[in-house]
């Protein structure tokens, strides 16, 4: 089994991220791909607008939309189909009850345990991780799941930026490389938008759009 960890703040998921997970499933032939909210980044200053709760809720309702949301379907790939069996929300990286940082070393360690027989993989935008050496121990995240990693337009990921990052050649064989999604949705910029009462059509889900105006999320005060 090919298991996909795919961790994020989603505030709130969009239709990138599944454009995302879709043409990662694809390419490497994933049999599930787990969306984690995650708690508090510890390389990140500003936290989540949403809450963890509502960050979850969104997601669930993302991953549950089905194929007649033609207007969030008109940007993902031919081969999507939702609600997409390989998909499912994780809580590994729910916040911690100290309130401490969720560090990926530690999900990773929780995540060999859930799957002790799966093939892991970690789906990382390229901004990400080329921070890699800021992570806690590095090489033991390299170690434990191989990296599928994207390459946006705005953030290209080039073959001298990789080393920088001084992999050995057998950490290298491990990063992958996504190069065929374009995604243009800028989480700040959606945030931005929500403010002001814009339901975002076709960025957003319908039912996440729905939840958002129903419990009043990212709106000025």
């Amino acid at each position: 089994m090919r298991v996909a960890f795919f961790g994020g703040t989603f505030d709130p998921i969009h239709r990138g991220h599944l454009r995302l997970a879709a043409a990662a499933a694809d390419a490497f032939d994933l049999d599930r791909v787990l969306f984690a909210p995650v708690g508090l980044q510890p390389l990140k200053a500003e936290h989540a607008i949403a809450s963890f709760a509502d960050r979850s809720e969104m997601i669930a309702l993302a991953l549950a939309s089905g194929s007649h949301n033609s207007s969030a379907r008109e940007h993902l790939p031919p081969t999507a189909n939702f609600p997409d069996s390989r998909f499912a929300m994780s809580t590994l990286d729910a916040p911690r009850p100290n309130g401490s940082p969720n560090f990926t070393i530690d999900t990773l360690g929780a995540l060999v345990l859930e799957y002790p027989a799966a093939q892991l993989f970690v789906l990382s935008g390229a901004d990400s991780f080329l921070d890699l050496r800021r992570w806690r121990s590095p090489n033991q995240l390299l170690a434990l799941a191989e990296w599928i990693v994207v390459s946006r337009p705005e953030f290209p990921l080039t073959e001298p930026q990789l080393a920088a990052l001084a992999l050995t050649p057998t950490q290298r064989d491990r990063v992958h490389l996504l190069t065929t999604v374009h995604e243009d949705v800028s989480a700040t910029d959606l945030r931005r938008r929500l403010r002001t009462g814009d339901p975002c059509p076709g960025l957003l889900f319908p039912a996440v759009s729905t939840y958002i105006q129903t419990h009043n999320l990212y709106r000025s005060p």
